[in-house]
Formats: structure tokens, sequence, C-alpha cells
């Protein structure tokens, strides 16, 4: 066999050093398209985490702003309202634990939460609208209901008013129909009559007064009851009772006169002296018609 010649041998060689290059080159190429690869599954994994990254951000505040108007909403107990907005609410908080609970790897999916997203946006919308317009509503009845308190108020207070003004002239009326009493008297008197100025030797006790005229007095027959208290404060009894403020008052002696309207002067009422009587301040007391015409006080000396 002959050698072979220094051009084959190196034919060989190129060509081997040739296949192993290409060898080589296509290792490196699946090697570069392996990485591409992991480079661009790497890219898309971080893509899809910001883009949940950024879904989870956006329900987060459409749940803020649902949470905004929860007071409101609670306020509008069976209206048909509340349960939409309910049930939007609870989605939100739904969507809102898959974000938390698991990683969300597909662009469908992300594609489905971002309406969704904009869906409830809508409805939140829509439910503020309809909250602000009922508490709009609410504002006008209750800035109605104060108006018409406050005209209720006047009213009452117009009526309140007339009944005051009705019960000071009905009590003028009564003052007006009241006999008046002028100077009242109070005088011991001796058996003949004549005036005791030691009121210890009394024998009678006289009161004397006069009624003024008076037109808007009722006429007719009038009682006058009177009473006589001794300065140790005892009733100096002996004339029966009378009818006062819806008790029966114990008097010391009466009277009866016609009252035409005219003045009645010098009226007396005489109170025969049956126990024995001390020196000091004496009261007297006249009654009539339900009234208590007068109430002086006299000091009797010995």
């Amino acid at each position: 066999m002959k050698n072979k010649s220094p051009l084959m041998i190196v034919a060989v060689v190129l060509a081997v050093l040739l296949l192993v290059a290409v060898g080589f080159g296509v290792t490196q190429v699946a090697s570069l398209k392996s990485q591409v690869q992991q480079a661009q599954l790497q890219n898309e994994e971080l893509r899809l985490d910001n883009e949940q990254l950024q879904l989870s951000n956006e329900f987060g505040v459409l749940n803020s702003e649902f949470q905004q108007y929860e007071d409101q909403a609670q306020r509008l107990a069976n209206d048909t309202i509340l349960a939409k907005y309910t049930a939007a609410k609870a989605k939100v908080e739904r969507l809102m634990n898959e974000l938390k609970s698991e990683k969300v790897k597909s662009q469908a999916r992300i594609k489905e939460l971002q309406n969704e997203i904009a869906t409830l946006k809508g409805l939140l919308r829509h439910y503020i609208a309809q909250i602000d317009s009922l508490n709009r509503e609410n504002a006008g009845l209750k800035a109605e209901n104060s108006e018409i308190k406050a005209q209720n108020e006047q009213l009452s207070s117009r009526v309140r008013e007339e009944t005051r003004k009705n019960e000071n002239l009905s009590e003028r009326m009564t003052l007006a129909e009241k006999l008046n009493v002028t100077g009242v008297t109070l005088t011991p008197l001796k058996k003949n009559g004549k005036t005791e100025k030691n009121v210890t030797k009394a024998k009678q006790l006289m009161v004397k007064f006069t009624i003024p005229q008076n037109n808007s007095t009722p006429v007719g027959e009038k009682t006058i009851y009177m009473r006589l208290v001794s300065p140790e404060g005892q009733l100096l009894g002996g004339g029966g009772s009378f009818p006062f403020e819806g008790k029966s008052v114990p008097c010391t002696a009466r009277k009866n006169i016609e009252y035409s309207g005219d003045e009645i002067a010098g009226i007396t009422i005489y109170w025969d002296v049956n126990t024995a009587l001390t020196p000091g301040e004496y009261t007297v007391e006249l009654f009539t018609d339900g009234y208590r015409l007068t109430s002086r006080r006299f000091t009797l000396k010995k």
C-alpha cells in the first residue's frame, strides 16, 4: 500500500475539524435557542405577575370604594339596591381571595378578571349614584320635615299665646265679677253697743265694711261669710261652715245681703263673745260666691 499523500492527510483533518465545528455550532444554537425560550417564559411569568399584581391593586381600590359606601348602603334596608350592592361587594371580595390564594398564570383568566373589574366599577358607580340620589332625597325630606316642624311650632306658639290671652281675659272677667270690699274695721263692743277699748272686756266684736258699685257682678242675694282668728291662731267659731275651693270651711258668722250692683255702705257682722279674749293681732277674712274678698289684720289692746 502506498503511503497517503500529505494533501490527503490535510483534507481529512480539515474535514474532521469542519465536522467538529459544525457539531459545536449546532449544539451552541440549540443551547441559545433553549436559553431564549427560558428567557421568554420568565418574561411571560414576570408579565403575568405584574398584571396579577395590578389586578390585585385594582380590586383593592374597588373594595375600598365599596367599603367607603358601606354605612350609606346599610341605610337602604328593604330596598332592592341593597341586595344588588351586597352581591357585587361579595364578588369583589371573592376575586380578591382568588388573587391572594394562588398565582393566575392564564392570560385568558387575567383578561376575564380585567373585564370583571370594568363591570364592577360600572355597578359601583351606578349604586353610588343611587345612594347619593336617595341621600339627597332624604336630605330634602328632612329639610321639609324641619320646615313643617317649625311651622307647627309657630302654630303651637300662636295657639299657646291665644290660650294665654283667653285665660287672661277669662281671669279678668272672673276678677271683674268678684265683689270688692273697702273700709274694713274690727271693733270690740260693750254690752250696750258702744266701743270697748279693752278687748278682754268686750261682749261683741263688730266687723264693718263697704261693698262698692260693680256692674260686672251678678246681682241677687249674697251670703257674706266672716272668719275671725284670735292672736293664738284659733278660729272664733259658731257660724257653721261654707264651701270654698272644694272644701268645707268653718266660719265665725255670716250675713245675707241683697246686691243690685250699687254700693252698699256700712255693712256690719257681729260675733257674740263666748270665750276669753286676749290682746294681740286678730285676723278678719270675708268670703262670698267662692271668692276670698279680703284678709285684714287688726291689733286689739287691753
